[in-house]
């Protein structure tokens, strides 16, 4: 069994890098082997990140880096257990790396985490701190590599003097085993996946396409499917016919979110209902009059009229129910919406819930103000950016973790990694309608991302 602890520069295996390793090696119950080394990071350490650990930017600047540590690192992993806390995190960081220097690795893994959960299942917390105190451990270097490692080692030889040795053998079996795909895949597909973003494809018998999904770590979300804790039947169902699993490697969340949506429309797999544009939707546009909106089809709106729009609806039956629901909240008068068809006052005005617009007690241009006002959260956005543009999405320092997201009036025109792919992408024509999904991801993406790196694909006048 090998103890691992890493400490790196922040919590994502696909962007962050690793600054410390530790391990000790441990056969049949006895430490055989301790070894740690500081690492070179290739980037800066946040400060909060060195406040945390102690390791500064000074201590790892003479440092290896990962890829010259790297074959002596899985030397010391080879052919043993990798045990971890939170082992999740430890072993993606490491897969990252060696995949960095061009490495493979794979292991069993097992974490000291889910072992504990499973042993002593009474207790709520199951962090590191609070399982050193459960259990009377001492850290002369907590938060450091192998101070840390050195603890999991000492837990566990804890747990084999404490526990009943088939109680912890079935424990460990079952967590080794938590994560290992069905006979009907590949074999060795599990130690192919990816720890970094994407969106994935499942195809059962005859590649038919059963499901399309995207994750911010496609391994941990791919062998989720298969877990079967918690899944339901239809998950269940869903894992049972896979029979061939393929990916697409992102740049980040965003490039993952895009591509999933375009693939979903564009594929119709089985399983998928989300995305699929069964029927139309419709949204409620500004119009000329006393009605002061109109029901529209939003598919066939051009993206200049999307800033005169409110809401997103379904249905029509939906965007009538909204449009009813705010009336009614705002004393607003459904006969003058269209909603209404009476001679005289409205039925609500004889309730005293309309302000008489409908009989001329309400100047039209009033009502029309409050309609404004009310339907004012519902307010599409217009598209920020003068036209055309690549967002970029990825390191600035790695060109090849970088893509460019070409956008056109909340249009995703696809992505491009390279100069060739987005020329190709400014000469290609704007998807006609207006696709709600995309807008959607990007408004998210945009009031989270407000300094967007951009660059304009308009052509020089």
């Amino acid at each position: 069994m090998v103890f691992v602890d890493l400490e790196t520069t922040g919590g994502n295996a696909a962007y962050h890098r690793i600054t410390e390793v530790g391990i000790v090696r441990m056969r049949d119950g006895e430490v055989i082997d301790e070894w740690s080394s500081l690492v070179n990071p290739e980037c800066r350490i946040p400060g909060y990140i060195e406040a945390f650990t102690g390791i500064t930017n000074e201590m790892v600047a003479h440092a290896p880096r990962f890829a010259e540590l790297a074959p002596r690192v899985r030397e010391k992993l080879d052919a043993a257990v990798f045990v971890a806390h939170n082992a999740r995190f430890d072993y993606a960081f490491l897969r990252t790396e060696f995949r960095r220097a061009s490495l493979h690795f794979a292991a069993r893994v097992m974490c000291t985490v889910k072992m504990s959960r499973r042993l002593f299942p009474d207790y709520v917390r199951h962090n590191l701190d609070v399982v050193m105190e459960r259990h009377g451990l001492k850290c002369s270097a907590r938060h450091r590599a192998l101070g840390d490692a050195r603890v999991i080692a000492d837990l566990w030889r804890i747990w084999l003097r404490e526990i009943p040795a088939s109680v912890l053998a079935a424990a460990a079996k079952t967590v080794i085993g938590a994560h290992r795909l069905p006979a009907y895949l590949p074999p060795d597909l599990a130690d192919e996946l990816p720890e970094g973003p994407g969106v994935y494809r499942f195809f059962g018998e005859g590649d038919v396409l059963l499901y399309i999904g995207k994750s911010s770590s496609l391994r941990t979300r791919i062998l989720g499917h298969f877990a079967g804790e918690h899944a339901d039947a239809k998950e269940q169902k869903k894992a049972r016919q896979t029979r061939r699993i393929d990916w697409v490697e992102t740049a980040g969340d965003l490039g993952a979110q895009l591509k999933e949506a375009a693939w979903i429309k564009e594929q119709q797999p089985l399983y998928n209902k989300r995305l699929k544009r069964q029927q139309e939707n419709f949204t409620l546009a500004e119009a000329e009059g006393s009605r002061g909106v109109q029901l529209r089809c939003i598919d066939t709106l051009e993206a200049g009229e999307l800033d005169r729009c409110y809401g997103v609806f379904h249905s029509q039956r939906d965007a009538r129910k909204a449009l009813t629901d705010i009336a009614r909240a705002h004393s607003l008068c459904l006969k003058l919406l269209g909603q209404e068809e009476s001679a005289g006052s409205c039925f609500a005005y004889q309730l005293g819930k309309c302000r008489g617009g409908c009989i001329g007690l309400e100047p039209l241009i009033l009502h029309r103000t409050r309609l404004m006002m009310a339907l004012s959260a519902l307010k599409l956005k217009a598209w920020p950016f003068p036209g055309r543009i690549a967002l970029r999405e990825g390191s600035r320092h790695r060109g090849d973790d970088c893509e460019y997201h070409v956008l056109d009036g909340w249009a995703y025109l696809g992505t491009a990694r390279g100069q060739e792919e987005l020329e190709e992408l400014m000469r290609k024509d704007r998807p006609a309608g207006f696709d709600v999904d995309v807008y959607r991801i990007l408004v998210r993406h945009f009031a989270k991302h407000p300094a967007a790196d951009w660059k304009d694909l308009r052509a020089p006048k």
